[in-house]
């Protein structure tokens, strides 16, 4: 069984999955990671060079790998429940956490991040935010078993809250 991360870029879920496989003894992989790696550029060249769909694409094949496997921490992207067949793959497979914080608390932990283009055109980042969390929220809710509010917890305190969870059963 895995654990999967999902949630809005900015929720804690790189931070919170190093430490959460720290703790257990399970290795971590960032979907994103995964994604560069394979593609051999950076999501922002991917999305420029071949567009969202084939940035998605690529995105869907790394979930099916790696909902295959067993005792791992997935870092998964924030735009992974967008396509049901993620969600189905991994919800086989994995106990998912959904790590949520405010649109405040988002704006705040990663205005001024690179390494994703824009999601929304013409948008101030604050509206793209709340624009596109208000279309994957009920994504969120319905992959996720366990939802962890992360607004004014420490990466260590989200993680303590996924292992007590995940020892609860």
């Amino acid at each position: 069984m895995n654990i999967v991360l999902i949630g809005y870029r900015g929720t804690g879920k790189s931070a919170a999955g190093h430490l959460v496989a720290a703790r257990l003894g399970m290795p971590c992989i960032g979907l994103d990671a995964e994604i560069v790696k394979k593609a051999g550029m950076s999501i922002p060249e991917i999305v420029e060079l071949k567009g969202w769909t084939a940035f998605r694409d690529i995105e869907s094949e790394r979930v099916r790998e790696f909902a295959g496997r067993d005792n791992v921490v997935i870092d998964a992207g924030g735009g992974i429940i967008e396509r049901p067949e993620n969600t189905e793959a991994l919800q086989g497979s994995s106990r998912i956490f959904w790590l949520k914080a405010s649109v405040e608390t988002i704006v705040a932990r990663i205005e001024g991040d690179t390494e994703r283009p824009s999601l929304t055109a013409g948008k101030t980042f604050t509206e793209e935010v709340t624009e596109v969390l208000e279309r994957r929220t009920p994504l969120y809710e319905a992959a996720a078993q366990h939802a962890i509010d992360t607004d004014g917890l420490t990466p260590e305190q989200v993680a303590d809250r996924i292992v007590a969870l995940w020892r609860k059963g």
